[in-house]
């Protein structure tokens, strides 16, 4: 009877599950989209339990598409969202608030509170991370704080925080198992990631209860069984790694200088810097790639918060197309942005600016402009952030790249991974599994279960589909000089 790897991907606007073969390849998926709040501007919120119940019918659905049984499925790993926080009631199992995302702003202001007093080193020294909205551990805070109750009932130990992974988890097994593993505990900025604990100065900092706080595992090693009920049957869990490190893995950039991009709501770039970890000088993130077998491995990375969700706006908000995947076809209606730049701090702009009220912007535009010009425009934000932080990262590493692979949904758009090609100079490379995330989610839940028997014979399997290779395009360097000049205004301008 053939096996299965049963990958879950908790991603930030839908919840899906992904069965791979023992060869990596995906035999079927199912996927679900759950709503956005919006509260205020700023403000991003999910209801963390319509998660857990569109992933369950994803995970159900995906075992009837495929027409196996529940007991074909080897061992499930999951991949997810990070930095979104969820405080949920230990007795009910209830969310005592709304999940608030990784793009919520809300705590910005603290975050500058925090700066103004000098936390910034020692947070950037423990953890890597820069004094950001982003991170969980303001998020923490601001949820606690909206009622005194709540704040007591977390030093007694009756409510537990969790990033999705951990929400998941507690679902899948009942109750029985809060956990995060060090990739997700690398996001909080509560986490020491040279000595892989949760730091007590800083949960002091922020007024966080330690009692809150999961047991924190390695990403390789069955941590419990899920729930017999569910599915009629108890599967293993024994991978876990939030998104972009299970990207790194699924793209099997296993050495030190290797580097993939993420094309998402948000785009994220990562490199792989060995068992080292490297404090950026260029306002880059220092995280944590993965531990296995109780070696640990560091990255650089840098967060764009906005990608695919600025097609998504052009798409929703100003209805320009009717699915994201037209925007390419648009785009190529004209033969350049014509001078439109757009600014794409819808969020915020993250690495390597770290402007949280920097707002979104379209430049240059004419009676002549059209939309096209403007859906053009957007693609060349997404490469252009995408470029800024690659060369952040190869001044920090001091290393020069061959190569970028790439995955994520915005990589189907051909367009949009030739001007990323162009504007670095080096091959964008697409693998024949764009579902690298959800892969690496696979591959260690199937090292840690002999389904796989090393990182060696995982390396065999990763194949290029295709491979992007540079072009002169003088239109795209005006782009690129415009999109310079425009940023700098941008940031001046007090919000």
């Amino acid at each position: 009877m053939e096996t299965y790897i049963l990958a879950i991907d908790a991603g930030t606007t839908s919840s899906r599950a992904i069965l791979f073969d023992h060869s990596g390849q995906a035999i079927a998926t199912s996927q679900h989209e759950f709503q956005q709040y919006f509260p205020q501007p700023g403000w991003v919120e999910h209801d963390a339990e319509e998660i857990w119940t569109t992933q369950l019918k994803a995970i159900r659905e995906v075992i009837a598409t495929a027409n196996i049984s529940p007991e074909q499925i080897h061992a499930l790993g999951i991949t997810n969202q990070r930095e979104t926080t969820v405080i949920w009631d230990r007795k009910t199992g209830k969310p005592i608030h709304k999940a608030i995302v990784w793009q919520d702003r809300r705590t910005a202001d603290y975050c500058s509170e925090l700066e103004q007093q000098g936390h910034t080193p020692v947070i950037q020294e423990k953890t890597g991370l820069l004094l950001d909205a982003y991170f969980s551990g303001t998020k923490i805070r601001w949820i606690l704080q909206q009622n005194p109750e709540w704040e007591q009932a977390a030093r007694a130990g009756d409510l537990a925080f969790g990033t999705i992974d951990s929400w998941l988890i507690w679902n899948l097994t009942a109750g029985k198992q809060h956990l995060t593993d060090v990739s997700n505990a690398s996001r909080t900025m509560l986490f020491n990631i040279h000595d892989l604990s949760w730091d007590d100065a800083l949960l002091e900092l922020l007024e966080i209860p330690a009692p809150l706080l999961p047991e924190v595992v390695s990403n390789s090693e069955v941590i419990g069984g899920t729930a017999a009920e569910l599915l009629g049957v108890s599967i293993p869990i024994a991978g876990i790694a939030g998104d972009q490190q299970a990207a790194l893995f699924g793209q099997m950039c296993v050495a030190p200088g290797a580097v993939k991009n993420t094309y998402g709501t948000g785009c994220f770039c990562m490199m792989n810097t060995g068992e080292t970890p490297v404090q950026s000088q260029n306002r880059l993130l220092t995280t944590i790639a993965w531990q296995l077998d109780d070696k640990v491995h560091y990255a650089l990375e840098g967060s764009i918060f906005i990608a695919g969700a600025l097609i998504q706006w052009l798409r929703d908000q100003l209805q320009m197309i009717e699915a994201s995947a037209d925007v390419e076809a648009l785009a190529q209606t004209v033969e350049s942005s014509d001078g439109v730049t757009f600014l794409s701090g819808l969020s915020g702009l993250g690495a390597p600016h770290w402007a949280p009220h920097a707002q979104g912007s379209i430049f240059g535009i004419s009676r002549g402009t059209q939309k096209g010009h403007i859906a053009r425009a957007a693609l060349e934000a997404i490469a252009i952030r995408s470029l800024e932080i690659i060369k952040a990262m190869q001044k920090d590493a001091q290393t020069q790249f061959k190569d970028l692979k790439v995955d994520g949904g915005a990589t189907a758009n051909g367009l949009l991974m030739q001007i990323q090609a162009d504007l670095l100079g080096v091959p964008v490379i697409r693998p024949t599994t764009t579902e690298t995330t959800a892969l690496g989610a696979a591959f260690f839940a199937g090292l840690a279960t002999g389904y796989w028997n090393s990182v060696e014979e995982l390396e065999e399997l990763w194949e290029a589909e295709h491979t992007f290779g540079p072009q002169e395009n003088q239109d795209l360097q005006q782009a690129l000089r415009l999109w310079e000049k425009r940023l700098q205004a941008l940031l001046q301008i007090e919000v």
